[in-house]
């Protein structure tokens, strides 16, 4: 039996524990994520969903319950640098993350400190900044790039450590639609090379590009399923706090104005398609 990259069993997460300002987060939370996934955790402020991706590469530990890396148990020091060498983590703010002055030395310098060797990094550098199509801005200072590449800058900073899994943490929060798309592109490719993609959002449009979504509600997984499973049940997502994406959206107004489109549109490409199939059949 293959063992899951990532496993979490019955895990329980309370801020300022056995204080009087104790606020719980996770209530006994059980989840697998096995390599080669895109999965995308949505939720609304306050579900845990942050908090359960801070526990899987040991920034957070458990209260009680369990997290595994690997077959790794995150409560024990000497397994959390090889966690964290597994599983990479970006954040909204990519400021935060860049130390270099100019892109490429910020690029080497996790690897370099994870003690790859000098001849090694230029190639490590070089392979990173190609996947997220920043190589041409290798010699920049990262303050003078925009938003959306400062962000890629700090995934290939990542990547460049050649992690088994990347979790986006809000990564696209802060960006506006063009710096989304391209975060978004890099992180298609990234999967499609087998890197794990763990995405956190309240973007519901980012959700349709995962293999598998899940909903968190009050620190449990109250959803879990393909795109398509997810979002066609609409009313539980209503009482989640949760939308549609943009183009189920359209399709489901579009369909009470007495448009024939199919229930299970999730993208603006299918929506499209359908809306020519249904011109191309008027007009036949």
């Amino acid at each position: 039996m293959t063992t899951p990259l990532i496993r979490v069993e019955n895990l329980c997460f309370t801020y300022n524990a056995g204080t009087p300002q104790a606020v719980p987060a996770l209530n006994g939370t059980d989840l697998e994520i096995t390599a080669g996934e895109y999965v995308v955790i949505a939720g609304h402020n306050g579900s845990g969903k942050s908090t359960l991706a801070r526990h899987f590469n040991a920034l957070l530990l458990p209260t009680s319950g369990s997290a595994w890396v690997d077959g790794m148990d995150t409560r024990q020091p000497a397994y959390t640098i090889p966690i964290r060498s597994r599983v990479g983590m970006v954040f909204q703010e990519p400021d935060n993350q860049i130390v270099g002055t100019i892109v490429e030395e910020d690029v080497a310098f996790g690897p370099e400190n994870l003690g790859v060797p000098q001849e090694e990094l230029p190639g490590r550098v070089r392979q990173a900044l190609e996947l997220v199509d920043l190589w041409p801005h290798r010699h920049r200072p990262p303050h003078l790039l925009s938003a959306g590449q400062k962000q890629r800058v700090a995934i290939a900073g990542v990547i460049a450590m050649r992690p088994a899994c990347l979790v986006l943490d809000e990564a696209t929060a802060m960006l506006d639609p063009a710096g989304r798309a391209e975060v978004l592109e890099a992180v298609r490719r990234l999967n499609a090379q087998g890197v794990t993609i763990i995405a956190i959002t309240h973007f519901m449009d980012e959700a349709v590009e995962a293999s598998r979504v899940l909903v968190m509600e009050k620190g449990k997984i109250a959803l879990s399923g393909s795109p398509r499973a997810v979002f066609a049940q609409r009313e539980r997502l209503r009482e989640l706090h949760l939308g549609l994406p943009a183009a189920a959206r359209l399709a489901a107004a579009a369909r009470e104005r007495g448009a024939a489109l199919p229930e299970d549109i999730l993208t603006v490409p299918a929506l499209v398609g359908a809306i020519d199939s249904l011109a191309r059949g008027r007009q036949g």
